[in-house]
């Protein structure tokens, strides 16, 4: 961990929005010279055999946070998810959460959201997509699909209360630079299955053949420690374990690791997880 990189920066609007500009032209590029490997292939049809499931709940009641920008999220996902289900990706081929997606603008019934800027919140066209990149991350980690880039926010905003996965298994997204691509290295074609009920964003992988291994994610090494500019930092990494079908564990590796700028009293973190 490098304190010094954590650290905030202050950068005016014109730099930042200059700095959006060169990324986003950078990824337009790269999908130009690679277009032949992204998959684009959907089907109504489900794949034979569920590899993982997962849902998480559209709507939580947030210090500070407008409710109607949570409603305007289900609008947005709804959008996100007629581009995303029944998705097949191939053996050989990645999967792109913004090529698929395309640009969420207001031309194409995305409304204002919330999002993230920089330890605060605020309201952006598309916002609150990060949610549906967050549930597939955390689907593909108990699957052998590879996730090839995956991005997270610099700030920890949020103590633990009635989190069920562990600090920093999410995956933040912003058109189109900061993007979610998972590969299949398999020999099995798998099949993103998501959708929306009145109170869940629902997801699964399903896959053509059954899957030789199930997966368990957990946290290593997790600590809160006081920053030098003031603060604290949250650290931790997630590992997997893999076992096979007799439940014997086969496999134990490291996955990624986190850190974040805490935004709340860590005291309240262990008051949450109690």
């Amino acid at each position: 961990m490098n304190p010094v990189a954590l650290r905030p920066k202050e950068r005016s609007s014109l730099r930042i929005k200059l700095g959006k500009t060169y990324y986003i032209s950078r990824r337009y590029l790269k999908w130009m010279l690679n277009r032949n490997k992204f998959a684009k292939t959907r089907q109504r049809v489900l794949l034979p055999y569920s590899a993982f499931g997962h849902q998480t709940p559209l709507l939580r009641k947030l210090q500070g946070v407008d409710m109607s920008y949570q409603y305007n999220k289900i609008k947005n996902l709804k959008l996100a998810i007629e581009r995303l289900n029944g998705v097949i990706i191939q053996p050989g081929e990645t999967f792109s959460y913004w090529k698929l997606i395309g640009n969420p603008t207001k031309k194409k019934g995305y409304v204002d959201g919330m999002v993230l800027h920089y330890g605060r919140f605020t309201k952006g066209t598309g916002g609150g997509l990060c949610q549906l990149s967050n549930l597939i991350y955390w689907m593909t980690l108990h699957t052998p699909l590879t996730v090839t880039e995956r991005h997270r926010h610099s700030f920890d905003v949020f103590p633990d209360s009635n989190r069920t996965q562990p600090f920093g298994s999410g995956a933040t997204c912003a058109y189109n630079y900061l993007d979610l691509q998972i590969e299949n290295g398999t020999g099995v074609p798998y099949q993103l299955h998501v959708r929306l009920t009145d109170t869940h964003l629902v997801g699964e992988w399903r896959c053509a053949e059954p899957q030789l291994y199930s997966y368990h994610i957990y946290e290593k090494d997790h600590s809160i420690t006081p920053a030098y500019w003031g603060g604290y930092i949250r650290h931790n990494e997630l590992w997997r374990k893999a076992y096979n079908r007799q439940h014997k564990l086969v496999e134990e590796e490291f996955i990624t690791e986190n850190n974040a700028i805490m935004m709340y009293e860590p005291l309240l973190e262990q008051q949450s997880i109690k």
